[in-house]
């Protein structure tokens, strides 16, 4: 896809723009007096679930809801900020009788959208936009858009291999990524401070990690944390295994500059692990999926994002082989094809066939003396 037109841009408002789970959960808590009070990390999934959550539906039938929906923080200024950089529409999933009252919401919040930039409806797959972003599974899964995005929400987190996101200005990156032929090399051929390895499950980026290890002194890997799976044996050493209590604790916490789910797993980095790394005057090496490399393109400057690419056939044999369990290696495969379009907005492309050509490759893009 050409990238010297202006891109267009389809927002999502329920929880994107607008709160809707959460303003429902306190008006669910101020109404029942749940105790403990109800959370939004109860909504592990969409849809009703049998439990106490359910509650907040009946507020989605009272048009008092959709007048007072709370403007999410930061939601105005993302919005005057993305329209610097693409055309925004918005496409919102609302009942008919609603409508009326979702439009002129939008109109009164965000008067910079035009109301000829307003679609109302379910099927955002008929959408023909570049970029949709969204916190529904469902409408980026069928979504046509070139580039449909995730906001992460405890309601998507079993979502697997699309691009997503944890904030707005990490959305904002991303498209600004996608807009324009971003390279880190610097005219003054200075080394990046953080190198991550992306790729689908099976590539080999931990393999091409280590072996950046063994070729420069330079390289020190950055360890993450991630939720234990009870059916792996043999533990890896890039991460640190935590329950997933003490993981969403963690991220409650803010102790992560960026998390994300994976085939059904959390997975987290503290920003002072990068730091210390940085200070100590290494570089930073990461393996993440797309998510956290754009985490760390918005949290620190200079940063490589390295695509490792791989035949799927090679894919396949390898997640095949892996020490984990059929539902995990099911999530894996099925993310393969939504991975592989990572590869058009990474800095630098290696083919994993030859570990040692890779990293050797890897070092001499980068401007890397060992």
């Amino acid at each position: 896809m050409s990238k010297r037109f202006r891109m267009s841009t389809a927002l999502d408002v329920d929880d994107l723009l607008m709160e809707c789970i959460p303003y429902a959960v306190r008006l669910a808590n101020e109404k029942y007096k749940f105790d403990p009070p109800l959370t939004i990390y109860e909504f592990d999934k969409w849809g009703k679930l049998g439990t106490r959550a359910d509650v907040v539906f009946e507020f989605f039938d009272d048009p008092e809801f959709f007048k007072n929906q709370p403007v999410i923080e930061g939601a105005k200024e993302f919005v005057r900020k993305l329209f610097k950089m693409t055309e925004v529409f918005i496409s919102t999933s609302i009942v008919p009788k609603f409508m009326g009252i979702r439009a002129e919401r939008i109109l009164e919040e965000f008067p910079e959208i035009p109301p000829e930039h307003i679609y109302m409806g379910s099927r955002k797959d008929k959408l023909n936009v570049d970029i949709l972003f969204d916190d529904g599974m469902h409408n980026v899964f069928k979504s046509n858009a070139a580039y449909p995005i995730l906001m992460r929400k405890p309601w998507n987190q079993s979502a697997t291999g699309v691009l997503a996101v944890n904030n707005y200005d990490e959305f904002l990156k991303l498209v600004e990524v996608i807009t324009s032929s971003y390279s880190i090399k610097s005219d003054d051929g200075s080394e990046p401070q953080i190198v991550v390895l992306v790729g689908p499950s099976g590539s080999g980026k931990t393999l091409i990690a280590k072996k950046l290890l063994e070729s420069s002194d330079k390289f020190e890997k950055l360890v993450s944390y991630t939720t234990s799976d009870p059916t792996v044996k043999v533990k890896n050493d890039w991460y640190n295994y935590v329950s997933k209590a003490k993981f969403f604790k963690m991220m409650e916490e803010g102790e992560f500059f960026e998390s994300t789910m994976y085939a059904g797993h959390g997975y987290g980095s503290k920003k002072s692990d990068v730091e210390k790394i940085i200070n100590d005057k290494k570089i930073v090496l990461a393996a993440m999926d797309i998510c956290g490399a754009m985490s760390l393109k918005t949290n620190f400057s200079n940063v490589a994002t390295v695509y490792v690419k791989r035949d799927k056939r090679g894919l396949l044999a390898s997640i095949l082989e892996k020490n984990c369990s059929n539902e995990d290696k099911v999530s894996r495969i099925v993310s393969i094809d939504d991975e592989r379009r990572n590869e058009e907005i990474c800095d630098y492309v290696v083919e994993s066939r030859d570990i040692d050509t890779a990293a050797e490759n890897i070092i001499e893009f980068l401007n890397i003396k060992k």
